[in-house]
């Protein structure tokens, strides 16, 4: 559901409300649902369940199983709230562990609010590092995707000026061979992998650093001794363009912005972002809370249905 005080409850019951293509079962607050659907205006019945196995065989039912304490009806809208964090991440744990142990084909996420998190004591960044830490997963990496673009991460989270030291061989031989699964995932029989160079014109022959030399060209080579089609490294400044002109099936960049500037450029109504690594299937939409728009029933819902829609492409 994400957090409750944001658009993720309204954009889930926009999603029932325009049908999905699979049964879902919704991980959050059974009131704050309730009070999403009578915003919308949906005609849906949310009903309280314990677990997945127990969701009603309904298209007009959504099934919610409460997560944390119940929140208070009068939950301030667009504000930081450490009740909404809690539940938040309650709710994302307890849907890990339901896939985890197999009882779900996939997790879509809404989006959660670190500063609300963080008011609980929960000390994550977001989605991606709860869902590696509760997996155990060492082995990860977020994709943001759209229809023109795929872009994975080598660094996520981390300030710039830690972005150099997470720069490794062994990193970039993960990301890439994690940007050729997911791909396969997706259904792209010989995905062509692109890496972008970390430096400026990828260190124009070590003149602007030599972690593209040093690093990221011997970590290329290596992956295509394991078989995959992976290339570059590739001026930062060029290589989005040249994926988007359909050179490239998806660009590895070395760190956060680098990579999600462009897709976002591209507009976020129907990005998705993947954590490829993990024993099961998580999408997410390709936004945040969006406090500003809160509970006033204007919120998009085209992103998280995307999110659904590729979560369902993805599994068996």
């Amino acid at each position: 559901m994400g957090d409750a005080a944001g658009i993720g409850p309204e954009i889930v019951v926009k999603c029932f409300a325009q049908g999905l293509g699979a049964p879902a079962v919704v991980y959050g607050d059974v009131a704050a649902m309730r009070r999403a659907v009578a915003l919308v205006g949906a005609r849906l019945t949310v009903v309280p369940i314990a677990t997945p196995h127990d969701l009603p065989q309904d298209a007009n039912v959504i099934g919610v199983i409460q997560c944390g304490p119940a929140l208070p009806a009068e939950l301030p809208a667009g504000e930081v709230a450490a009740s909404a964090g809690l539940v938040s991440y309650a709710a994302v744990c307890q849907a890990i562990d339901d896939a985890h142990a197999g009882h779900l084909r996939a997790i879509v996420t809404a989006p959660l609010n670190k500063a609300s998190m963080h008011a609980a004591g929960v000390d994550f960044p977001g989605h991606t590092e709860i869902l590696a830490a509760r997996t155990h997963t060492a082995d990860f990496a977020m994709m943001l995707a759209n229809e023109v673009l795929r872009v994975l991460l080598v660094t996520i989270h981390v300030p710039f000026v830690d972005v150099v030291k997470g720069i490794t061989l062994d990193a970039e031989v993960r990301a890439i061979r994690l940007a050729d699964t997911a791909c396969r995932q997706m259904g792209i029989a010989a995905p062509r992998v692109a890496v972008a160079g970390l430096n400026p014109h990828a260190g124009e022959n070590g003149k602007f650093g030599r972690e593209d030399i040093d690093i990221i060209a011997p970590a290329i080579a290596h992956a295509r001794t394991l078989g995959i089609d992976a290339s570059g490294p590739w001026p930062g400044d060029t290589v989005f363009m040249r994926a988007r002109q359909g050179e490239f099936d998806i660009v590895v960049a070395q760190y956060h912005d680098q990579g999600l500037i462009p897709v976002k450029y591209l507009g976020i109504d129907e990005g998705v972002n993947v954590t490829v690594g993990l024993p099961f299937v998580r999408t997410s939409v390709d936004h945040g809370t969006a406090f500003d728009i809160a509970w006033r029933g204007v919120a998009d819902a085209a992103s998280l249905k995307t999110a659904f829609d590729l979560a369902l492409k993805m599994t068996p």
